[in-house]
């Protein structure tokens, strides 16, 4: 385990986390807290911005930015944007923006001063801008001119933001000056200062009620460097003494200077890193340094305080984040070890609360306690850590403790101090106030109180309680002790305070105690804080209600209980269920008519509604008790024998809470106990709950009873709301059976669930006067026919009469009906069908005289109709059946007739006549039936007729269907007949078209055949006919179109060549083009369709048109006849298709067509592809003169694209003549390289001047072995860094070294060299030439890159340059690695030491140590010198254990160099080397000087040793350790009888001593017994010396021990006789004093304050301020008496005389109280005899005389 004061750790490595190393520096990187770091990264055009959790490194957020600034807020997930002068907030987790702003000036520095304000720095201003929504930035103040010119690397502002310090760097004389700006935004004034960190900081001065704001600043200059720290702002009570302090730099870091600081207001110390990687630490309070050392040899440019820890966390230019804080387990030991500074540590520690050094504290408090610094030890325990030492065993040493002199007690000296210093605990508190309240000086506890100097608590309030209860209301309330709150209160008669009070402090009293009190004084007010505590359901969880209640019950409060209980009740929870109970229970039985009201009011129903209604039944209450019963028997013994007694209503209303069996059940009862006096309520509870009971069992239960009119009351409220046939039957059964005729009437006719057909029996049945309700049911229901017969039957004609006329008309087609099934006389229809007139449904009534055949008795009734001008198609329908059936001219009147249904009438003909079918279909377009009716009848010319005349396509359709069987019969009568018969070209087009949709081409071939070849007839000349003659030969019969061509001449020749061509028909398409003239589209179809190109070019020829040469090439040069095709194209002065004509020639190399077609298209187009094309095939054809020419002249040609074709197919003189044209000396340079004229190619490259043409050029001259020319042109390489790399590796994978060596050598004399071209050579010569390597290394040693030289170095194992350049890099640590692991090659003995000295890194030191030990034993002692201050001496003991005995030995030397620290291990470890020695006075010397070692083990070695001294040692050393027998026979072992006797003696044991005085007279050793008796005096017995002296005759021995003890004895008992008489006349007392046992103490205390006589008389007394003279207020204090200076807050101790002093009568165990004295001494006190001596005894009091200042009070 390290002893460093510090933690240092490395939280995570930047780099490893994806962050790109160039990105990690000032400008890029931010860091507010040790909870983000935000990085900004720049990669060419990529910019991102990377935010790293530090609490969890692997969330890594990163989002693409334009930003130029980004950082993150230290407390929240929100980000901060900027640029030059815009700046945006961004809530990362809520996504959303927060603010935004812009400034009119460029930002130079931002930082976030707290986690809701940004401070911006310009360069004139500062502004503060806060993450509030619309907030804009406020200048605060304008920069001071001393910053001018500065690098603005911080900005601090103090916790109050009322002190802001800016902080600039620049360069001046060859160092970096600091400046800062201190400004104070109260005073608004600036201070220029210099300084390069500084930091605000909260720091409590001891003695200070309040934290100071301190401002500490580092600076180096010239001349000196200092840490200066002084309070800011207002000053608090107790000022912080301005400190500086001077900053120690290393000689190695002369130019080192801070960077940055932070300050700890957890541990009050301060954090200052420098540029150089190095820590100081220093103590706030004393400014001091605690530690420094270098943890970083990178430069740490960015830190935050770390407030988890107290310590500060930064970031290195490697990236590594690191912590460092104070150890608390360390620091103290260090700071007492290393810095030897005690006070130091005791005041960090106290500072702190460090439990390290509590050990510490402890040894300091005995030690001041042993020297008698009272105050000085109390001060310690005030300060010990965590109060440890503020125990009751530290106030009982201060009871135990005498007193100094004329100084006061020392338990007064202790609370003194510690109220002074702060607040007494809760134990100190007790331990001083019990002595107050005893002399009864409350009023100093109220001082306390209001100073807030004691720490209240229970044990304090209780104390206080029976002297003064309102001030232990206070200490209740101020210790959290609610219910001690809740009884002071209670003892107050505070009653209404206690709810409000328990709201506030959210506590639950003891309530029953509370009401128990209140109760018997003010039941009222019991009743309401009862009702305010069980209805705040914060306060009722601690009271038991049902305590409550019978408190309030033993009272008899029944009203007041009541009251209490409906308010606490008014929420009806279940759980209050007992409560209900017990509620309705106590007004049952003492207030019937409240617990009526009460259960009226229905409030409660989680009740015991058993118990309760055996209780309502009782009071009489039968109503209630019939609410409440629950079990059957109950409720119907109730019903039946209380129905009287209950209304009907509720009766009514009760039975919704039966179930229906029993509902029923209990009407039965009813019914049967008294069926007419019951039966109005059995109607009543049926007819409410009729759906509940089912309506089939109520009308059961009252046909049971034969109870009709009940049956039709129930039945009568039901019946319109009931969907139940039963229901309705039995309604007109029941309005039946009580001759409710019209109830009957009216359900029959408006309900719609009964039976009909049960109904209509049932009417039949009853053989009503009036059988309307049985022609309403059959007129409903669809049975007139049945309805009809039965009144015909029962001669009942006058209801057949009346139905058809009055009540339904529309049924008399049925009833007529009716009528002829019964054979009824034919006039009597007739005049019933009469009467009804028009009312009547013909149709109805046709259909039904229709089906018997009866028709003709319609005719009169009929024509009636008709005369009437009636036109329904029903009535006339009915008129053309008889007229055909009559045969009376049908033809006529069916041509005639209008109104006639077509469909209706054909069907009836087609039977009857066909012909006469055909009329009416044909009338009326009915064409499926006419097809029908004429297919039938073989009538097809009618059918043919008619078709053409309707041209109906969905009818042509059908007709031709294939299904049709009589499709040729029709089509043949069409053909010959219909067409030929028509005139209308309309008819003909339907015609023609309704074959073609049916597919039936040879017909319409036919038939066209005979429309348009017959000269004669109408459609010759029509060329629509003709292109469909041709278009359907064309598909149908090909052998005719060649005939048809030469004979039809009407036709579009264009539109059918197309479709002879798309059916293959192309020697026809051909015929029909070239008849027409279309030559372009005839030679496209003997090209593309014939393939017969040499008929194309027959034709062509004959033509001699462009177009159809362009076609004749197109299609030569798609069957690759490019030759052809080209002479084609150029007869046809046609370029259009010169890109494929390009492509073409180049496929089949006609570079001479090509020339001559391009010079052909030039002539018509100007397009750079046919001028770059033109260029190339001059190339190709070699006629470099024509090309060079061409170039020359004006072009558009794309020459660059050209001459790259060329470079790549190898023609590189037409390549060079190409970028010679255009100076493109790059590509002609590659291009004289390939040339192989490698001079001018580098002159071209020079001329170029681009890196990639140096590169190309190098590479094909290294390839050529043109090393001259090829380090010319290297050397324009090498100065680009990022190119170096390439050209390095292509010289070394051809084993090039030397002339690659060469290369950079010479390169480094160039102005343009830079640090890669170093570090390569470094590499170089490592690899190649190690010989050169040192001497390099030294000679340009930083101007390379040293790390990535040291990797190179390491990996080829030249550890001897490796170790120079480490050392040189001050990597010390890793320099004495390598020479401890690679010794042979890299050790030096006096390089080490020089290195060793320089590691940081102790355990370097340890593995340095191991390596000597093993390898260069003799050089060690030399080695540990060097590192001595540095390491941990218990490890290095430890090591050379490991190492082996001889190891120890080595470093003898070194162990007692630094055995001054007092080591356990180094201790032993020189003990051991001083026994092996037997070096017995080195051995002594270390033990006696040296405490800390196994003294135990020691003495167990050395006792059995074989030399006396070191036995002796052994002896010491058992007696050091207490173990007193142990070394006493060891003494006696080796006769030391002298050592022997002073150990007996320091062991302060009677039986030790007695043992030797018995072991002396045992062995007879007489002038040892008579030492031992003088050496160890005060423990020997007078009895046993004598005793041993008579029994062994050795009284002349003993004798002078006897004379001194007789002399002791009778001295002491003189002076107790002279102590008694003293006593005994001070119990007299002067006059005036009340005699008796009794113990005054008089009270007298200089102090600040004074109190005049008025004081007694009630006057508050005042404080004297020393300086001004001016009364001060400081509240009730004693009459009388004074406040003592060691509780007084004032800070001011000038001792004044007090005017009167009192004293104050102690009583003492049985006796009274004495009255004042009338001259007291001012410092004296009398106690009867023995009566002190025993107080003493039992409680452990002091005594002696009070001194002045000692509280004016005493302690028993």
């Amino acid at each position: 385990m390290s002893d460093l004061p510090i933690q240092f750790k490395e939280i995570v490595q930047l780099p490893t986390l994806g962050v790109n190393p160039a990105a990690i520096g000032f400008a890029t990187l931010t860091m507010e807290s040790e909870k983000y770091i935000c990085v900004r990264d720049v990669t060419g055009t990529d910019k991102t911005v990377t935010i790293i959790d530090l609490l969890n490194p692997s969330n890594i957020l990163r989002r693409p930015t334009a930003a130029e600034g980004t950082t993150m807020n230290p407390a929240q997930n929100i980000l901060a944007l900027r640029d030059a002068q815009n700046l945006q907030i961004i809530d990362l987790g809520n996504k959303k923006p927060v603010n935004s702003c812009t400034i009119s000036e460029s930002i130079e520095f931002w930082k976030w001063i707290t986690d809701t304000k940004l401070g911006i720095v310009t360069a004139t201003s500062v502004y503060h801008w806060s993450l509030e929504a619309e907030a804009k930035p406020i200048k605060v103040f304008a920069r001071h001119q001393s910053l001018a010119g500065s690098q603005i690397i911080n900005y601090r502002v103090d916790s109050s933001e009322q002190w802001c310090c800016l902080i600039g760097i620049s360069k001046q004389e060859e160092r970096i000056v600091g400046a800062m700006q201190l400004y104070s935004v109260e005073r608004k004034i600036s201070q220029p200062l210099e300084g390069h960190a500084a930091a605000f900081a909260n720091f409590q001065v001891e003695g200070s009620p309040k934290p100071s704001t301190l401002f500490c600043f580092a600076s180096r200059s010239a001349q000196s460097a200092k840490l200066y720290a002084f309070e800011v702002g207002n000053p608090t009570e107790v000022k912080y003494q301005k400190k500086q302090t001077d900053i120690y730099f290393p000689a190695e870091a002369s130019a080192d200077f801070p960077v940055a600081m932070q300050v700890s207001d957890r541990y009050g110390v301060v954090y200052m890193i420098t540029k150089f990687g190095y820590i100081h630490i220093f103590d706030l309070g004393s400014a001091k340094l605690l530690y420094m050392n270098r943890i970083s040899s990178d430069t740490i440019f960015v830190t935050a305080p770390q407030q988890s820890n107290g310590g500060i966390i930064g970031v290195n230019r490697r990236g590594q984040v690191l912590s460092i804080t104070l150890d608390e387990n360390n620091v103290i030991q260090y700071i007492c070890t290393k810095l030897n500074d005690y006070d130091l540590a005791l005041k960090l520690a106290s500072r702190c609360g460090f439990d390290s050094a509590r050990d510490l504290f402890a040894q300091q408090f005995n030690s001041y306690l042993s020297q008698g610094r009272y105050k000085e030890a109390a001060k310690v325990a005030a300060d010990s850590p965590k109060g440890f030492l503020r125990t009751i065993q530290t106030i009982q040493r201060f009871q135990q403790l005498p007193a100094m002199g004329t100084q006061a007690p020392p338990l007064l000296q202790y609370f003194s101090v510690l109220l002074e210093l702060g607040k007494l605990n809760k134990l100190e508190a007790v331990e001083l106030c019990r002595p107050v309240l005893m002399q009864n000086k409350k009023e100093l506890i109220q001082n306390w109180l209001k100073e807030d100097k004691l720490e209240c608590s229970e044990e304090l309030g209780n104390l206080i309680l029976p002297h003064d209860p309102a001030l232990a209301l206070s200490v209740f309330y101020l210790a959290g002790t609610h219910d001690k709150v809740i009884q002071c209160l209670a003892e107050t008669n505070q009653y209404d305070r206690i709810v409000p009070y328990c709201q506030k402090v959210g506590h639950t009293p003891d309530g029953i105690n509370i009401l128990h009190t209140l109760i018997q004084t003010n039941p009222p007010g019991a009743v309401g804080l009862a009702l305010k505590l069980l209805t705040t359901p914060e306060l009722a969880q601690g009271l038991d209600i049902n305590q409550v209640v019978d408190l309030f019950m033993q009272r008899n409060m029944v009203q007041e209980t009541t009251s209490l209980l409906l308010d606490v009740l008014k929420r009806n929870l279940p759980s209050d269920a007992q409560l209900q109970t017990r509620l309705l229970e106590i007004n049952l039985i003492q207030a019937p008519q409240v617990a009526d009201a009460i259960l009226g009011k229905e409030w409660f129903t989680h009740y015991n509604r058993q118990h309760i209604a055996s209780l309502c039944e009782k009071a009489g209450l039968y109503q209630r008790a019939l609410e409440h019963y629950t079990d059957l028997a109950d409720m119907r013994r109730m019903i039946l024998q209380a129905s009287r007694a209950i209304s009907p209503e509720f009766l009514v209303g009760y039975f919704a809470k039966l179930n229906p069996d029993d509902s029923l059940a209990l009407l039965r009862d009813l019914l049967r106990q008294d069926p007419r006096g019951n039966l109005n309520l059995v109607v009543q509870v049926a007819i409410k709950y009729s759906e509940a009971f089912e309506a089939s069992r109520l009308i059961d239960l009252f046909e049971s009873f034969h109870s009709s009119e009940g049956l039709y009351q129930y039945l009568n409220s039901i019946v319109n709301s009931s969907q139940d046939p039963t229901v309705h039957f039995a309604f007109i059964e029941a309005a039946a059976k009580t001759n409710h005729l019209k109830d009957v009437e009216r359900v029959c006719r408006e309900s719609n669930f009964y039976d009909p057909e049960k109904v209509k029996n049932f009417l039949k049945d009853a053989r009503l006067p009036d059988q309307l309700p049985l022609i309403i049911v059959c007129d409903r229901f669809d049975m007139v026919e049945d309805l009809t017969q039965y009144l015909y039957k029962n001669n009942m004609q006058q209801f057949i009469e009346g139905y058809v006329q009055k009540i339904n008309s529309m049924n008399t087609p049925a009833v007529v009906g009716a009528l002829i099934d019964v054979d009824c006389n034919e006039e009597y229809i007739k005049n019933l069908i009469m009467s009804v007139r028009s009312m009547c449904p013909v149709e109805e009534l046709v259909e039904q005289v229709e089906k018997r055949n009866r028709l003709r008795i319609l005719l009169p009734w009929l024509e009636a109709r008709i005369a009437e001008g009636n036109t329904e198609s029903a009535t006339h329908d009915a008129l053309m059946k008889i007229y055909i059936d009559n045969n009376n001219n049908a033809e006529k009147h069916l041509q005639t007739n209008q109104f006639y249904d077509s469909r209706i009438v054909g069907r009836y003909c087609e039977n009857r006549d066909p012909h006469l079918a055909y009329i009416v279909y044909k009338r009326g377009l009915c064409d499926d039936e006419l097809v029908a009716v004429t297919n039938k009848n073989s009538l097809f010319k009618l059918q043919a007729r008619y078709l053409v005349e309707r041209q109906s396509p969905e009818l042509w359709s059908k007709v031709l269907a294939p299904s049709n069987e009589h499709r040729k019969a029709v089509i043949d009568q069409v053909v010959q007949t219909a067409l030929p018969e028509s005139k209308s070209a309309e008819e003909v087009s339907s015609a023609v078209q309704a074959l073609m949709v049916a597919d039936m081409p040879n017909e319409l071939i036919e038939l066209l055949e005979k429309l348009v070849l017959d000269t004669h007839g109408g459609f010759s000349n029509n060329k629509n006919l003709q292109n469909l003659l041709l278009v359907t030969a064309i598909r149908n019969d090909p052998s005719k179109v060649m005939k048809f061509i030469g004979v039809l001449d009407k036709y579009d020749a264009a539109d059918i060549a197309n479709i002879a061509i798309t059916s293959g028909l192309f020697n026809e398409a051909f015929e029909m083009f070239s008849r027409k003239k279309l030559n372009g589209p005839a030679i496209r179809v003997l090209l593309d369709n014939l393939e017969e190109y040499d008929r194309a070019a027959q034709f062509a020829d004959v033509c001699k048109e462009p177009e159809v040469y362009s076609a004749l090439a197109e299609a030569q040069l798609r069957q690759n006849n490019v030759k052809d095709a080209i002479e084609s194209y150029v007869k046809a002065n046609d370029p259009s298709n010169y890109m494929n004509v390009i492509v073409g020639a180049e496929r089949e190399s006609l570079w001479e067509p090509l020339v001559k077609f391009l010079h052909m298209c030039r002539t018509r187009v100007k397009e750079a592809h046919i001028e770059s094309e033109l260029i190339y095939a001059l190339a190709k054809t070699n006629k470099l003169a024509e090309l060079e020419e061409f170039i020359t002249g004006p072009n558009c040609a794309q020459i660059a694209l050209i001459g790259d074709r060329c470079f790549d197919e190898g023609l590189f003189e037409a390549a060079k003549l190409l970028f010679n044209n255009i100076n493109n000396f790059a590509r002609l340079a590659t291009t004289l390289v390939k040339l192989q004229q490698y001079s001018s190619a580098v002159e071209a490259a020079r001329k170029a001047n681009s890196i990639k043409t140096w590169k190309e050029v190098n590479l094909h001259l290294v390839d050529a072995r043109e090393f001259r020319l090829a380090q010319l042109c290297a050397l324009h390489i090498v100065i680009h860094g990022d190119e170096l790399d390439e050209l390095i590796r292509q010289y070394e994978q051809r084993g090039f070294f030397d002339e690659l060596i060469s290369v950079l050598e010479n390169s480094l004399g160039s102005d343009r060299n830079h640090s890669g071209m170093f570090t390569e050579l470094a590499v170089l010569y490592s690899k190649y030439k190690p010989e050169k390597l040192e001497e390099y290394l030294r000679l340009f040693y930083g101007r390379f890159n040293s790390q990535k030289v040291l990797r190179i170095i390491e990996q080829n194992q030249q550890w001897k340059d490796l170790t120079w350049l480490l050392k040189a890099d001050k990597e010390f640590s890793n320099a004495a690695t390598v020479m401890i692991e690679h010794p042979i090659e890299a050790w030096d003995h006096a390089q080490f030491k020089d290195v060793i000295a320089l590691v940081p890194n102790v355990d370097i030191y340890y593995k340095a140590l191991k390596f000597y030990l093993r390898d260069h034993p003799l050089q060690t002692t030399e080695l540990l010198k060097v590192v001595a201050p540095k390491i941990d001496h218990t490890r290095v003991v430890s090591i050379a254990r490991q190492e082996g005995d001889h190891a120890l030995a080595l470093i003898k030397p070194y162990l007692a160099s630094v055995q001054h620290e007092n080591i356990a291990s180094v201790n032993e470890a020189l003990n051991e080397l001083h026994t092996e020695d037997e070096d017995y006075e080195a051995l002594r010397n270390s033990v006696d000087n040296f405490d800390k070692f196994d003294n135990i083990g020691l003495a167990h070695r050395l006792e059995k040793h074989e030399l006396l001294e070191f036995r002796r040692i052994a002896a010491t050393l058992y007696k050091r350790n207490n173990q007193w027998e142990k070394s006493i026979q060891l003494s006696k072992q080796d006769n030391l009888y002298t050592d022997a006797m002073k150990t007996a003696a320091e062991s302060a044991d009677l039986d030790s001593v007695e043992g030797l005085l018995r072991f002396f007279v045992d062995q007879g050793l007489r002038e040892c017994f008579a030492a031992c008796l003088y050496t160890c005096y005060d423990l020997v017995r007078p009895d046993v010396v004598m005793e041993l002296a008579w029994k062994h005759g050795l009284t002349d021995y003993a004798m002078p021990y006897l004379i001194q003890v007789i002399k002791e004895y009778t001295t002491r008992i003189e002076k107790l006789e002279k102590a008694n008489k003293d006593r005994t006349a001070a119990a007299a007392g002067p006059a005036g004093t009340v005699g008796g046992p009794q113990s005054t103490t008089t009270l007298s205390a200089p102090t600040s304050v004074s109190f005049d006589a008025a004081a007694s008389s009630g006057f508050a007394p005042v404080m004297i301020d020393p300086f001004t003279g001016m009364p001060l207020p400081v509240g009730v204090l004693p009459t009388g008496g004074v406040v003592p200076p060691q509780f007084s807050t004032a800070g001011l101790h000038m001792p004044m005389p007090l005017p009167l002093p009192m004293s104050v009568p102690m009583p003492m165990p049985g006796a009274g109280l004495a009255a004042p004295l009338s001259q007291p001494h001012p410092h004296s006190f009398t106690t009867p005899p023995g009566v002190m001596q025993h107080q003493q005894q039992q409680r452990g009091s002091f005594s002696g005389v009070l001194p002045p200042g000692s509280g004016g009070f005493s302690f028993v």
